[in-house]
This record gives structure tokens, sequence and C-alpha cells, in this order.
């Protein structure tokens, strides 16, 4: 690619320790790994989870094994396993920043936002305990600091977590990771669970958090997660937990982007996109066939409720967000609602689910204007993260 090239969407995968070695003794307990007929599961709080079906990763799907099921659809009706293919060994690449950045060399990628794969269960199986809820994702963020560091040369940008349901423990968190040189930060998008019930995190609230961002001068990444929507999908399809390896067609068909449009009618109708313009919201892994759905919601709300916006809902939103597509989704269809500066490229490597070959995501914006295409694959986020070209 003739600029940099900026991938929002890589993570490694999370060894047993990731969630355990730094847990404070208070808190010991609240994540185990434990063996059921021969194979490894991961515990909370005593209660196994399927939500990753080898939460261990010592063999993994290959990088890429889904793209033809998600590019071509699955017309033959070949099961999951079929699907996947062979699985690998995990590789290095998978679990250090030093074999990860060689293979950033080989596949022409300047830099990268790295984010965790197993640690999107825990919020939602803990959210009955924000105190707890804390207590593990600080120690994570211990670890992923230590394995990788917020900042490894300029080029991996390993995504520490913050969670919100006690707004002072997030502060402290989130001066945490800056202090350690944090260039963004995880946020779930979901309602954030409470003492009290869960809230939006676009009400007043939370107004310390986000300026704090602000005045950080850092987006905020809000990754694709385990966002407690089958807490009401379970009133259809009884007693299943969110696995996103073993999805059913109902909740496939269900459940949809209903937790990032939800996200963001959160953060522009309860004003936070308005009270605080120079926020920025990085969607990643969340496609972009929502956004249409968005703007349709928040053009007939506006125009019914004027008087509970202070600006425009859809320009809020086009401000302050930034999108990242599906790369089989169809960028153009997306410009008319998001404008190429707000963009973003992201392979999804090493997960099945994502590109065996991270720039071929450039294939798809074949028919888009050249300096619309050098936007998306690198040059907003280079911008957004003040980074060059590293050849």
């Amino acid at each position: 690619m003739p600029s940099p090239v900026f991938d929002a969407d890589n993570h490694f995968y999370e060894p047993r320790e990731a969630l355990t070695k730094f847990l404070p003794r208070r808190a010991r307990g609240a994540i185990d790994y434990v063996e059921v007929r021969g194979r490894t599961k991961i515990a909370v709080r005593g209660v196994i989870s399927d939500f990753i079906p080898n939460p261990t990763f010592d063999v993994v799907a290959k990088p890429g094994a889904q793209e033809d099921y998600f590019r071509n659809g699955n017309p033959d009706g070949k099961s999951p396993r079929e699907i996947m293919g062979e699985p690998m060994d995990a590789i290095p690449a998978f679990r250090e920043p030093g074999p990860r950045l060689k293979v950033m060399d080989e596949f022409g990628i300047d830099h990268c936002l790295m984010f965790p794969t197993l640690a999107s269960l825990v919020e939602e199986r803990l959210k009955d305990d924000p105190d707890l809820t804390h207590d593990v994702i600080h120690a994570l963020n211990e670890w992923i600091h230590e394995t990788w560091s917020f900042d490894y040369e300029g080029r991996i940008f390993a995504v520490p977590v913050v969670t919100l349901p006690v707004v002072d423990r997030a502060l402290e968190e989130l001066q945490w990771c800056l202090d350690r040189g944090a260039r963004t930060v995880l946020v779930r998008p979901a309602p954030v669970p409470g003492y009290r019930g869960s809230r939006s995190f676009g009400l007043p609230e939370f107004d310390p958090f986000w300026q704090a961002v602000v005045e950080a001068g850092i987006p905020v990444s809000m990754h694709a997660s385990d966002s407690g929507y089958s807490e009401h999908l379970n009133a259809w399809e009884p007693g299943r937990e969110y696995t996103p390896f073993r999805p059913t067609a109902f909740r496939t068909a269900a459940l949809g982007k209903r937790a990032i449009i939800d996200t963001m009618l959160a953060l522009t109708c309860h004003g936070a996109f308005s009270r605080h313009p120079d926020l920025r919201v990085l969607s990643i892994e969340n496609g972009a066939e929502w956004v249409p759905e968005l703007y349709k919601a928040l053009k007939n709300v506006y125009r019914k409720m004027p008087g509970q916006f202070t600006e425009d809902p859809i320009e809020a939103f086009r401000r302050c967000a930034y999108v990242n597509p599906f790369w089989e989704d169809d960028v153009s269809a997306l410009l008319p609602y998001v404008s190429a500066d707000r963009i973003v490229f992201g392979s999804d490597w090493p997960h099945a689910e994502g590109l065996a070959t991270p720039l071929s995501y450039a294939d798809a914006l074949g028919g888009l204007p050249e300096a619309d295409v050098a936007k998306i694959m690198g040059g907003n986020m280079a911008d957004l993260f003040k980074v060059g070209a590293t050849a």
C-alpha cells in the first residue's frame, strides 16, 4: 500500500494465566480452568462456560478458515466442523509481540490494535458483582501490559479493558492504563451493570469517564463482545449461553447488530456525544449493516422529539463515531451514511471469521477513489493515533 496500513482489529490468544496470574486474594477462585471429559473448560465462579469451546487456545482454527462461509454462505449445508477445516497448533505470533511483529512485516502492516479474545466473556458473567468485575479486569490488564505492553515499538497497540460499573474505579483503571502508555481502551458495547441495576453509559453519571478520555486525547474502542442479549433471547429459545462459535439460526437472525445499534443510540439519545463533542469512539468488528437502521431510528426520533436533543443526533454520530465494516460488507453503500474519513479497516486476524491475509481487505474497496482507500486502509487510524508508515 502507498500509505500507512493500520489494522484496527487484531487479536491475541490468551494463555491460562492471563485472567488468573494477577488476581488479588479476594478474587481468587473467580476464574478457574477445569477438566471436563478430557477437555479443558473455563469456569467463572464455579460455573463452566462454553463461550469459547477451547479456552486454552493450544489448538485453534486457521486464520480465515471461515472466509468462504462469510463470502458465499453455506449452500452445501456443511457442518461447523467442515466449515472450520483442519485446526492448527497455536504459534508464537498468536501469543507474543516479537513474533507477531514479524508476521505484520510479512503482511505489510505498519500498525495494529491488538484485542483480547477470551476476555469478552468476563463482564457479562460477573455483572451481578461490580467490584469483582473490576478486580478481574484489572488482573487481565496487568497481564496484557506485562506480556504485550500497551505500545510495543510504536506499532502494536494492545488494548486494555476498562469496565464501567463503579465510575471511580473506572477512572482509576483508565489512569493506570494511561500511565503505562495505553493508546486506546476497550469499553464493552452494552448496558453497564451496577448495584442498583444496569444503565446507559450515555447518561451524565459517566461524564467524568468520557471527559477523562477526551482530555487524554485517546479514542475509545468498542469491540463486539458478549453484550448480554442472550438474556432477552432466552425468553424465546430458553436455556442457552451465548456462544459465538455455536449459534442457532434463531439467535443469529434475531440478534443481528442489536448491541451496537443500542450502544450508539445510547451515546446519542442520552447526550454523551453532544456533551463531549471531541469524544472519538471506534466500532470494531461490529460490521456496518447496522448503520442505515441507526440513521432511520435517529432521524425519526429527532423529527418527533427535537427538544430532547441539543443537536441533530445524526451529526453527533457522524462526528464522534468511526465504523469498521466487515470485509464482506459493501463499503460503497456505507458512504452516504459515514464519510470516508470515519471508516477503518480491520482484518480480525488470526480469527477464523477474519481474513487469512489482512491486506486482501482492500480488494473490496476497488471501486472507491484511491484517496478514500488510503484513508480506510490506515490513514484515518494513523491520524487518530498520530503515527505514520514504518517503511
